[in-house]
């Protein structure tokens, strides 16, 4: 399999010399110099991977980057940082981006966090292709439920969103405002009251008993737990 990865970078010269060691790698890059575009070419390219510069001059890193999860777009990120650029940092890693390497860097260092990088996500996204619990099974790729009663149901794109979220942090309590900003835009008219509506149509469909759940719950105050040994 030939990974696809977009780089976005303002200097040139890094720019073309990272392009042509990771093409010499058998990666398909695809080279750009500021993020501007870069929603449209994601859509085209679809790339398993993103480099990506923090400090730009017409948006940077951070803001790109938190503009693709208002998008409801996940791709594995790693950030290239200044060493003086402590903040940006932690901010890019507490929004979910997957690794920083700081400037001036080694290229097998790179190679080593890419590689790393795309490892892990393919990993969990075979891990969550399907999710079976309670003799129920949820399909990620196709949307389709298979609910107890051996009848099937195809869900909306954020019902799946929503359920993945939940199951990749299974015993968790999330947070109705971390819900909120990871599968909602900030435009967009959503409350909890919205989550709540899909936990209780989740309830519907997976639990034995609706007004027992022992798999979706809330908890008062806080927000929201999937809980499956």
């Amino acid at each position: 399999m030939r990974f696809k990865i977009l780089i976005i970078e303002d200097e040139k010269s890094l720019l073309d010399t990272l392009t042509l060691n990771l093409q010499l790698e058998n990666f398909d890059v695809h080279p750009l110099t500021n993020p501007v575009n870069a929603l449209n070419i994601i859509q085209d390219f679809k790339p398993d991977l993103i480099i990506l510069d923090i400090m730009m001059p017409q948006m940077s890193g951070i803001d790109f980057y938190q503009s693709l999860l208002n998008h409801h777009i996940k791709i594995p990120t790693i950030f290239l940082t200044a060493k003086n650029n402590i903040k940006d940092k932690i901010e890019g890693l507490k929004l979910g981006a997957d690794d920083y390497i700081t400037k001036p860097f080694d290229l097998e260092e790179l190679l080593l966090r890419i590689n790393i990088v795309l490892k892990h996500s393919n990993q969990k996204t075979d891990l969550l292709t399907s999710y079976i619990f309670n003799n129920c099974e949820v399909n990620f790729v196709t949307y389709l439920v298979l609910k107890q009663d051996k009848t099937t149901e195809t869900l909306s794109k954020r019902e799946i969103a929503l359920l993945k979220l939940l199951i990749e942090n299974k015993n968790t309590v999330i947070s109705r405002e971390e819900i909120l900003n990871k599968l909602w835009a900030k435009d967009e008219n959503s409350s909890s009251r919205t989550i709540d509506n899909y936990i209780l149509n989740f309830r519907k469909m997976f639990e034995t008993n609706q007004k027992q759940p022992t798999y979706f719950l809330s908890i008062r105050g806080v927000g929201y737990k999937f809980q499956d040994e």
